[in-house]
């Protein structure tokens, strides 16, 4: 029987499985939680019943040939893509599988400066080497913006022996850049098209969104599911155009991924899928509803700024995410991470992240009017109380770097840690950001400058979250042995 995206195969296979009552004697240990009451009262028997192992009747995420592959089809037709892969190892996992698919070692492979952690990760792991395009900032808000068409094109002028170019859609603040006409740009000259859709789940659902890599034309797309899109923590979709072989990318996907798949992230995948195929329009027009509400009353406040489609400039904005509630802070003399903290400790409102001058309320799925009034109404007692000049603020967000070293050459280099102050003019050989959103300050192979320094020093005052570095407080790096 042709399956339609009503049906939810894994899904329906666990509930089949619960009723079957099997006595197992396999793994996980726990024995459908009766080996650990304590975690089963916490998460419940229902969740620990279906914490199952592969086998015939689930299918197995490694090779999948019944409700998995039958799962993965539904999926590759609700996101218009040729196939479609369950990852549960993140999106961190789907975006290293695409660079691992289109790259070995000594490939070049163009990509803004501006990706995740997960993007330079992968160029450890392979030996690929970055043509950087460092992307336009806005100086106002301090934050990076896409990459421009003609960036793309001199890029791929100078280095037309890439193998890949990969573009963020959109960028952690919604910005977008021109994906379509990159697309045709990278393979006009024979390259493969990456896209990090980490954070465009809903533009391929909703109405109104910035053009989704699939509909791009593009090759291969990471996105995560668990962001907007309702599914579990660590669950995302990898997406193929007609262009790649999906056989040969089951096999890289595989050199990492677990072979022991949760069946609840799995689950998760499967009936979010179904939900959004067959409520996603409505679901994200009142996302955007909220999210335009929201906009609209925050800058009502006066000192901060909800920004939007404002910023389209045609190239490096060539359009913007309007669910995204990004917010520059500054103005009201606060750094963004210390709106961030405050609301968390003043008003018990968590939201996705503040950095130096802006914040993020990450607007999805199961939001609810009331949380948007009692955060706008949040952020209006913060500036009657605690707002203050902006004297002394740093306003720059985004420094471009200076590459020196492959990320994998200087990563797996010999070293020597130094401290802080004293790094300037080194090449580090880690990584230093404030996470989230996972975006370096500093990765493997680029120059420490006393303008770095400045500013890890300036986001640790603040109360950024500081990651990457063997040195958890940050006050040593280390750098390549002269």
């Amino acid at each position: 029987m042709a399956l339609s995206q009503v049906d939810a195969p894994i899904y329906e296979a666990l509930r089949k499985f619960r009723r079957m009552r099997v006595v197992p004697f396999d793994v996980p240990g726990h024995k459908r939680g009766r080996g650990n009451m304590e975690l089963t009262e916490f998460l419940g028997e229902d969740c620990m019943n279906v914490d199952v192992n592969s086998m015939k009747p689930l299918d197995n995420l490694c090779h999948p040939v019944s409700v998995i592959r039958d799962a993965e089809d539904l999926a590759a037709e609700a996101f218009g893509a040729a196939n479609a892969f369950f990852m549960v190892g993140g999106t961190t996992s789907a975006v290293q599988s695409m660079i691992m698919y289109a790259c070995k070692e000594g490939d070049k492979i163009i990509m803004p400066r501006n990706v995740h952690r997960s993007a330079i990760n992968a160029l450890i792991l392979t030996g690929a080497v970055p043509v950087y395009v460092d992307p336009d900032v806005n100086n106002q808000l301090g934050i990076a913006l896409g990459m421009s068409v003609s960036q793309v094109e001199k890029a791929i002028t100078d280095n037309p022996d890439a193998k890949a170019v990969m573009v963020n859609n959109p960028t952690y603040y919604g910005i977008c850049s021109d994906l379509k006409r990159i697309t045709e740009l990278a393979h006009a000259h024979g390259m493969l098209v990456l896209v990090d859709e980490a954070h465009g789940t809903h533009f391929y659902f909703g109405e109104d969104f910035p053009v989704t890599a699939m509909a791009a034309d593009a090759d291969i797309a990471s996105v995560s599911m668990h962001k907007s899109g309702g599914s579990l923590t660590q669950s995302s979709f990898l997406l193929m155009g007609k262009r790649i072989n999906p056989d040969y990318m089951r096999q890289v996907v595989n050199l990492t991924q677990t072979t022991s798949a949760s069946y609840l992230l799995l689950s998760s995948l499967d009936i979010s899928r179904k939900r959004l195929a067959l409520s996603g329009r409505e679901i994200f027009a009142k996302t955007v509803e909220m999210a335009e509400y929201a906009r609209e009353e925050i800058n009502g406040i006066g000192g901060y700024y909800a920004y939007s489609r404002e910023l389209i400039n045609g190239d490096s904005v060539y359009d913007f995410d309007i669910s995204k509630l990004s917010i520059f802070t500054l103005p009201i003399g606060l750094a963004g991470i210390e709106v961030y903290d405050l609301l968390r400790d003043e008003y018990d409102i968590q939201i996705e992240f503040g950095d130096i001058g802006n914040i993020l309320a990450y607007i999805s799925v199961g939001d609810r009017k009331r949380d948007i009034e009692r955060l706008i109404s949040a952020l209006a007692e913060i500036k009657r109380r605690f707002s203050r000049t902006e004297t002394g603020m740093l306003t720059q967000e985004y420094i471009n770097p200076i590459v020196a070293e492959a990320p994998r050459k200087a990563f797996y280099a010999e070293k020597e840690s130094l401290p802080l102050d004293k790094a300037a003019g080194r090449v580090c050989t880690e990584f230093v950001m404030c996470y989230p959103p996972g975006i370096p300050i500093l990765a493997p192979g680029e120059l420490i400058t006393p303008e770095i320094i400045k500013y890890i020093r300036y986001a640790k005052e603040k109360g950024c979250q500081m990651t990457g570095t063997e040195d958890i407080n940050i006050e040593h790096l280390n750098v390549l042995v002269k």
